[in-house]
């Protein structure tokens, strides 16, 4: 069983005057439980828009089709978006080449991986401090516990997408 099936997605996006401009074309794959797989291709082939269209995390003026299925049934095309946002973190998550473009300047490294373990979890602030210290230190994040007051700015590109990946 696959833990994730896609069938011929096709996503374009609605310009002006009716236009759509296809962005992906009818790609499908499976990823097996506790398997890997790597999705590669030139610039602007269709990674990311594939990838962000699992959790629905295009803009509006997307249009999808085709089949996303999570765990042998679930179409999230099909998924109503309070149910996806349940998903977001807690079951499945993407982390982008950039995570700068997913870590919040403003906010501590500590703040942003409480905030998933509190909301799906439902960890006590404490609590989840603890384990967001353990998850650093799973990541290979030196100092764990002093990165927790760290900003997203004062670590390396590698230290940020170990955090993503420990969110």
């Amino acid at each position: 069983m696959s833990l994730l099936s896609i069938q011929d997605l096709k996503v374009g996006f609605r310009m002006g005057g009716g236009v759509v401009a296809e962005a992906v074309k009818g790609v499908s794959f499976d990823i097996p439980a506790n398997g890997t797989v790597a999705l590669v291709g030139e610039s602007g082939s269709g990674k990311s828009v594939t990838a962000m269209s699992v959790l629905n995390l295009l803009p509006e003026n997307a249009l999808r089709s085709g089949r996303v299925l999570w765990e042998g049934g679930r179409d999230l095309l099909r998924t109503p978006m309070s149910e996806l946002q349940a998903l977001r973190g807690k079951e499945i998550a993407c982390v982008f080449q950039d995570p700068m473009s997913s870590l919040n300047p403003v906010f501590d490294v500590g703040r942003q991986l409480c905030e998933p373990l509190m909301k799906h979890l439902g960890l006590s602030r404490g609590a989840a401090l603890k384990r967001a210290e353990e998850l650093l230190g799973e990541v290979g994040i030196p100092e764990p516990k002093r990165r927790l007051a760290s900003y997203p700015h004062e670590m390396s590109g590698g230290q940020q997408q170990r955090v993503m990946i420990a969110m």
